[in-house]
């Protein structure tokens, strides 16, 4: 089920440079003030992946996508791909929950070259071993 919220373009323009350019590690986006629309909340240089999750709110869901950047096994050098997490903690309101948990789809789908997505209610859900696990299976 949609919602009928839709991303700016500038959530999209914020994705490609990312992906294209690597001039953020991570975007944070989250829904307008009017729930009408998915805008960018932050983007981030930082490699530092304690940052990103700090950058979570505890009580509202939001999106994010990082490039995450990981050893391969057996030392045969790093690999950097894009995961996709819909972040809808427990302390989120039940409203809020519905709304983010509907408009994902349209998200998403604007955002071509994501590899993994993954679903966290919790920062340990959200970890990084947990998102580079889901990569590795990938192959």
């Amino acid at each position: 089920m949609s919602s009928g919220v839709e991303p700016a373009q500038a959530c999209i323009d914020a994705f490609q440079e990312l992906k294209l350019k690597k001039t953020s590690k991570y975007i944070i986006y989250s829904l307008s003030k009017d729930l009408t629309e998915i805008i960018v909340e932050k983007k981030s240089p930082s490699t530092d992946y304690e940052e990103f999750l700090e950058s979570l709110p505890e009580d509202e869901p939001r999106y994010a996508v990082v490039d995450v950047e990981y050893e391969l096994e057996g030392g045969a050098g790093k690999r950097s791909k894009i995961a996709f997490i819909t972040w809808i903690p427990g302390l989120a309101k039940i409203k809020q929950r519905m709304v983010y948990a509907s408009s994902k789809d349209a998200l998403k789908k604007s955002l071509q070259g994501i590899q993994v997505e993954v679903q966290a209610t919790d920062l340990d859900e959200a970890k990084r071993e947990n998102i580079i696990e889901k990569l590795k299976r990938l192959r």
